[in-house]
């Protein structure tokens, strides 16, 4: 064990240091925790229960902020109203799906609310997908029908006659003030917000018919098939998070939580979402982040907290110091990825009091939350989980010679994985094929069940736990999960390229791992300067933007193992240095619009931080 490990791990005097900061959050804490742990199967619950007893609770008080909009607890919930009457007057049910894509703003918000009353399941698409990553994600879930936002309207217009869903029941919303000016759909769209105000305001019945087993959202994960899998999140789910993760933050009425974080992932939708929910306080939302306004913001919205990614916290600590950074009310931050090399001078520089640092997968049945505000930790865990003893190169947890699973020491890294029972139940994603890879047996005796995180994470001790590695074939980019699969397989539609290889790679004080390709062209091809533009083309118009290679490495011949797979593990540790891999590596440097061959001076630049990915 390193010291660096050894330092970190919780003893009992650390601990009572820090027990009079959650004492004071106990009442609150406890009452979350007695509406996650004491409903019943047929208790109503979730995210649409929850909202419908803040709007009984402080109906008046402002529950949405965006751009010059302002929405009270009525006022929203009236509108998600009129969504909720008019599906159930298309005989939408409980159960059924409506794919979702629209950026962060007040429609969005509104629609999966509607649809939460009426049990109907928003599939929560990913706005920056396109082409056969966003064919693939609307069919995979066979949705009645979907909601477009016009910001997005472009790549449904690219795949439309490849879609499974009826024009008459695609709809959309105009990207402007909808409740004010409905604008004009396209053709063949039905506009929404035309349709809306002949429809009642008043709750639906349907919104108490919801319990802990039924669907919410479908959240979209990258998986080692190559195309994104749907993960349930049900409304058990969502009460866990609001139970815990929403009450730990201990808002109030006149807090302010200012999200820049895209809602089509959990750390958004719900984290953030259900924290403001638990306090009846206020949302302020902003459509992308903006590293140059957020600080403007936080102070426009007199905001109390801030959501986040570690990639956030990064770009704001290369921002100039500036005086909007210190003239605020933020004291607490949640979210997840925050690195330890800036833990401690982002918290210095910007007044943060509280990083309530977070542990949790859309899939999973396992969270994590810093409720004791120790440094450098996902925190804390109250559900039944165990951090493993793994074997990199085997890729599998150790067993002993009856077959068992052995915990590791605190200090120590392992593989963690969560105990499925009634109450942390695997929801699983809509194929059942997908659940076996990461379900497993037998672990510490006979007819156990654990759910695998596929994350080495090191035991801090207390239950306490540090965020490692990822395992696998994906890797965490500008908050983004990445397949590798899906990113290889529009790689080898280039006609030059024979074989390919994806990995992700670490940059200095970047947060997760930028892509990274090895590749081996056809007989008989190179590659000039007009096919370094090309390709970075064709990963545009194929590839969300934190997907697309940052480096290229050229092969001769591609190594495989006897099972033909590439070694990646020797690919990531050699990494882009050329001294290491001595083949060609071409990088895509922030701003331009082809692969560059690697210098010793642009090496030396991006090890030294001179650019910005």
């Amino acid at each position: 064990m390193s010291q660096d490990a050894k330092n970190e791990v919780i003893s009992f005097t650390d601990m009572l240091k820090h027990l009079p900061g959650v004492v004071k959050k106990l009442p609150y804490i406890a009452t979350g925790l007695s509406q996650t742990y004491l409903r019943k199967k047929d208790t109503p619950t979730g995210f649409a229960v929850a909202f419908e007893k803040a709007v009984h609770q402080h109906p008046q008080g402002i529950a949405l902020r965006y751009e010059e909009q302002k929405f009270t607890y009525a006022e929203l919930n009236a509108w998600a109203n009129q969504i909720s009457h008019y599906f159930l007057s298309i005989n939408a049910k409980k159960g059924d799906v409506v794919a979702v894509m629209i950026e962060n703003r007040p429609e969005l918000l509104a629609t999966v609310l509607g649809l939460a009353k009426i049990g109907v399941i928003s599939a929560l698409v990913n706005t920056a997908q396109t082409h056969k990553v966003l064919t693939h994600s609307i069919n995979l879930v066979k949705p009645i029908a979907l909601i477009l936002g016009e910001e997005c309207q472009q790549a449904i217009l690219d795949i439309r006659e490849h879609l499974d869903i009826t024009p008459e029941r695609q709809y959309w919303f105009a990207d402007q003030e909808t409740l004010k000016n409905t604008g004009q759909a396209p053709k063949n769209f039905q506009n929404l917000a035309k349709i809306l105000p002949q429809y009642a305001q008043f709750n639906p019945p349907t919104t108490q018919q919801n319990v802990g087993k039924d669907g919410v959202f479908y959240i979209y994960t990258s998986g080692t098939t190559g195309l994104p899998k749907a993960a349930i999140f049900s409304n058990g789910r969502w009460t866990l998070a609001y139970g815990t993760y929403g009450h730990i933050i201990d808002l109030h009425h006149d807090d302010v939580l200012y999200s820049t974080l895209p809602f089509y992932h959990a750390t958004g939708m719900v984290v953030c979402w259900c924290g403001v929910i638990a306090g009846q306080a206020t949302l302020a939302l902003r459509r992308k982040f903006s590293r140059s306004n957020f600080w403007k913001d936080v102070k426009k919205f007199d905001a109390t907290a801030i959501g986040y990614v570690g990639e956030l916290c990064r770009y704001l600590m290369d921002n100039p110091p500036s005086e909007d950074e210190h003239n605020h009310r933020v004291t607490k931050m949640i979210g997840n990825g925050l690195r330890p090399n800036i833990w401690q001078d982002f918290k210095k520089r910007f007044g943060i009091k509280e990083v309530l640092e977070l542990y949790a997968s859309s899939e999973g049945n396992i969270g994590f939350n810093n409720v004791f505000n120790f440094d450098n930790t996902v925190g804390f865990s109250p559900l039944p989980y165990a951090i493993v003893a793994f074997d990199k190169e085997t890729n599998q947890p150790i067993r002993d010679k009856n077959g068992f699973c052995q915990k590791v020491k605190a200090g120590e890294t392992g593989l963690l994985i969560g105990k499925i029972t009634a109450r942390t139940p695997f929801d699983g994603y809509t194929d059942p094929e997908k659940n076996k890879a990461v379900l497993m047996q037998n672990v510490f005796k006979e007819g156990d069940h654990y759910f695998i995180t596929g994350d080495l994470v090191r035991s801090l001790g207390f239950r306490h736990a540090q965020f490692v590695d990822r395992l696998g074939d994906t890797f965490r980019w500008k908050g983004e999960n990445v397949s590798t699969t899906e990113v290889e397989n529009i790689i080898g539609t280039h006609p030059k390229i024979a074989e390919v290889a994806v990995y992700g790679v670490e940059i200095p004080q970047t947060n997760g791992r930028a892509g990274m390709a090895a590749i081996c062209l056809k007989d008989n091809c190179s590659l000039n300067a007009q096919d370094l533009a090309d390709m970075v083309d064709l990963f545009k118009q194929q590839l969300p933007a934190y997907a697309i290679p940052v480096f290229i490495r050229i092969q001769q011949q591609m190594e495989t193992t006897t099972t033909f797979k590439y070694p990646k593990a020797r690919l990531k540790e050699q990494a882009f240095d050329p001294e290491n891999c001595k083949d060609p590596v071409y990088v895509l440097l922030p701003q331009q619009q082809q692969y560059i061959l690697m210098r010793d001076d642009i090496y030396q630049g991006i090890i030294q931080a001179d650019y910005h990915f």
